[in-house]
């Protein structure tokens, strides 16, 4: 869930005790990740609302340029019109609320539009390198709230820092990528996260797991962080087999409990999609290792550094994958 790899990322940087002294001292423009979870929280705005979720709805919309008059923290007329032209263009119901969905997608917008800046990027960075690549890695790590210095070009200490803060949290690696890769890495599981907290939760018992994967996924993303235990099965600590046996049952589903059993139990698929478990053979011949896919490339398992998100496309997972399964019809 969103509000949890939140605040498990502001915990990581010198703001996490400001913000937590000072709620609203978030403002707009300085770091979108914080603007973001008070955009989330706010869940509704609408006509006569004021406050800091209001300026930072404004911000987003004068950046998009929706939006062009004063950011003042209160919706008004000319607010209300300028999400209007956002629900408009983006083929949301035109009501001038920023409800639920016009919030979401005011938050994908922005990630693709860091995205895009993401081409300008030419090449490597590393310390003592001074350029416009430097500017745009350290716009990226401010944005998810790593970065706390100036936007000067400057790979410096402060610039260091962040990156391996960044490199730890999400595990990629700057000097083995390329900056772009690690970067897209970044803004897609944001993004992915995002419309995950837009999908309502279904009732368990009414549907089929093929139609509630978003539950599902939603449950593990709450456990993101939770350490490693071999043979853990519960939110103290997982194994792999161990962490989809609870995500399951928090569900009102049972599967087996080794990874080995979960493929024989699993139904295959003609083509991975969304929910399916996705196997890698690791340390012994067979299925050892598993993961529910989210889509994007992207997987989310118990591994030796705890309940993370990983990339598919690495050559360790690769390497090693075995195919995807699905649990029931």
């Amino acid at each position: 869930m969103l509000n949890g790899t939140v605040e498990s990322i502001a915990k990581n940087t010198l703001l996490y005790s400001f913000v937590l002294s000072q709620p609203f001292a978030v403002y707009a423009g300085a770091y979108p990740i914080f603007e973001n979870k008070t955009l989330l929280e706010a869940k509704e705005l609408n006509y006569g609302d004021h406050g800091e979720a209001v300026r930072i709805l404004q911000f987003k919309l004068n950046e998009l340029s929706y939006y062009n008059d004063k950011v003042d923290g209160e919706l008004g007329v000319l607010t209300e019109h300028a999400i209007k032209k956002f629900q408009r263009d983006h083929n949301i119901t035109i009501s001038g609320q920023a409800d639920k969905e016009t919030i979401y997608a005011l938050i994908e917008v922005d990630i693709d539009n860091h995205l895009k800046r993401l081409e300008r990027l030419s090449g490597s960075v590393y310390p003592g390198l001074r350029g416009e690549d430097v500017k745009i890695v350290q716009e990226s790590l401010q944005y998810f709230g790593y970065y706390e210095g100036e936007i000067d070009g400057i790979y410096g200490p402060l610039t260091k820092k962040a990156v391996e803060i960044a490199e730890e949290r999400h595990n990629i690696d700057f000097l083995d990528e390329a900056p772009k890769q690690s970067l897209s890495t970044m803004y897609e599981s944001q993004k992915q996260t995002s419309t995950i907290s837009n999908t309502k939760q279904s009732n368990v018992k009414s549907v089929s797991v093929k139609s509630n994967y978003s539950s599902i996924i939603q449950t593990a993303y709450a456990y993101i962080g939770t350490p490693y235990v071999w043979g853990g099965t519960s939110p103290g600590g997982f194994d792999c087999s161990g962490f989809l046996n609870y995500v399951y049952s928090v569900n009102g589903i049972t599967i087996p409990r080794t990874v080995s059993d979960i493929w024989n139990y699993a139904q295959p698929v003609n083509s991975l999609s969304v929910g399916d478990i996705v196997f890698y053979q690791t340390y012994k011949p067979g299925p050892s290792h598993a993961g529910i896919y989210l889509g994007n490339g992207q997987f989310i398992h118990a591994g030796n550094n705890g309940v993370e998100i990983s990339n598919m496309g690495e050559a360790y997972w690769q390497q090693r994958y075995l195919g995807a399964k699905k649990i029931g019809g």
